[in-house]
């Protein structure tokens, strides 16, 4: 295991899967606990049992103090409705053009997501299903600070929509009051209900208790940051959470035949979001690795947001030297990515080996940075190797499953006396009675 500093701003660790202490120094590179730093988690159930205690007085003090404001009353961090309509129409041609079509897109491609109520029914009359409904009202957090998100207000709020959701209230915050139009425009788009700009675990907070003038809502999405995150964590059982994010990730599986450019840029689009994200790049070609690592040594000084870029690949980027390509499937599914680029010749043939990814991007030619946008899927994934047991946001997590349950005579007396020895063996007499008093007298 060896680091590599050609230069001071392209610092990235290179690792080898068949050296000794590989698995160890795997486990620390991928690992992330920053949802558990106790300093955080003392700030947020303070901002939590403030808000549930004073409401929108509270509201206002924590947005005028960490979003350096000036308001005198609730009224003024909610946006008019007329706002996003006007914000549609401001913002230049070519971006309402893209928004639209990048929220056609991603309607499209949800609608095939919508789960549909049924029924049978068995010979004897009883009837049994499932019936599917929208959550009544949602809350979506659309990050702000570092950047704007009008992506995120597509990606969070369209399902809800095609889901059929009643309300969606929009938290978003706005430093010193600015808040780009481009978001407001999406939140037209998207058919977002109510606009209110707060942040932070005070937004969470109020979506999740309510306050004067925030409503309660069933169920919170949408990324944040880490006090987002602990924030979501400690309201969760008083309303319905997507998933606690962590950092943006990115794995890229290379065969060695794609432009060594394209990979360094594909590694640099999420090392850009923020010093946490992590960029992996996996391949059986040493050179190739050698050619990347080139290409972003070149490549970093084009950045925008070098400084982020470079302090994301030092602390938690890798190139990984992999004997073959099933080895690369295994280590994988052992970092459950949130993004898994497999740029290689036959991509289709590796989806049967590949068990834990948040979103796939197949072939040399489909960047991750498609999927963020435009490309149809949700980009709200799961990461921190969640993707082991988690799945994208989408159109099942606004619908809700009741099971129907309706027995004919016959079938409630029959049941009823398989219920009665369940009942009776679980000590549960009044589960037991309550099913023999529907027993059939068969004498």
């Amino acid at each position: 295991m060896t680091s590599s500093k050609d230069t001071q701003r392209c610092e990235i660790l290179r690792l080898n899967a068949n050296e000794l202490n590989f698995s160890d120094a795997l486990d620390a590179l991928i690992a992330w606990d920053s949802v558990s730093n106790t300093a955080v988690e003392t700030v947020v159930r303070e901002i939590i049992d403030k808000i549930r205690s004073d409401g929108d007085s509270a509201l206002l003090e924590y947005t005028n103090h960490f979003d350096r404001r000036t308001c005198v009353g609730v009224d003024e961090l909610c946006v008019a409705p007329d706002e996003m309509s006007k914000a549609l129409s401001s913002i230049d041609k070519k971006t309402r053009e893209a928004l639209l079509k990048a929220a056609a897109r991603i309607e499209d491609y949800h609608r095939h997501q919508i789960q549909q109520s049924w029924q049978y029914r068995e010979a004897d009359g009883t009837l049994l299903g499932q019936q599917i409904t929208p959550i009544e009202r949602v809350g979506i957090y659309v990050p702000g600070g570092k950047a704007n998100y009008p992506s995120s207000v597509l990606m969070n709020a369209i399902p809800a929509r095609v889901a059929g959701v009643d309300e969606i209230i929009m938290v978003v915050p706005a430093p010193d009051g600015e808040l780009n139009p481009v978001v407001l425009a999406a939140a037209a788009i998207a058919g977002v209900d109510k606009v209110i700009t707060v942040g932070g675990s005070q937004a969470i907070a109020a979506l999740a208790f309510g306050t004067e003038s925030v409503p309660k809502v069933d169920k919170i999405v949408g990324p944040g940051n880490i006090y987002v995150a602990t924030a979501k964590r400690f309201v969760f059982g008083s309303v319905g959470l997507d998933m606690v994010a962590g950092p943006s990730e990115i794995l890229v599986i290379c065969d060695g035949n794609t432009d060594p450019d394209w990979v360094a840029m594909d590694l640099f689009s999420q090392a850009e979001h923020d010093e946490e994200a992590q960029s992996i790049l996996l391949s059986w070609d040493a050179e190739f690795l050698d050619a990347v690592h080139a290409s972003m040594t070149r490549l970093l000084p084009e950045m925008e947001r070098k400084d982020i870029i470079a302090k994301s690949l030092a602390r938690r980027g890798a190139l990984i030297q992999v004997a073959d390509a099933q080895q690369a499937a295994e280590i994988s599914n052992r970092i459950a990515p949130e993004h898994l680029e497999l740029s290689v010749e036959d991509p289709e043939a590796w989806l049967p080996n590949i068990r834990n990814a948040g979103a796939i991007f197949m072939g040399r030619v489909t960047s991750e940075a498609l999927g963020d946008y435009c490309a149809g899927p949700n980009h709200v994934l799961p990461t921190s190797a969640t993707s082991r047991f988690s799945s994208p946001l989408g159109v099942y997590d606004f619908q809700k499953r009741s099971s129907i349950v309706y027995c004919s005579e016959q079938s409630a007396s029959d049941l009823g006396k398989v219920a009665s020895v369940l009942g009776r063996a679980e000590s549960l007499t009044a589960h037991a009675r309550a099913a023999e008093y529907r027993i059939k007298d068969e004498s």
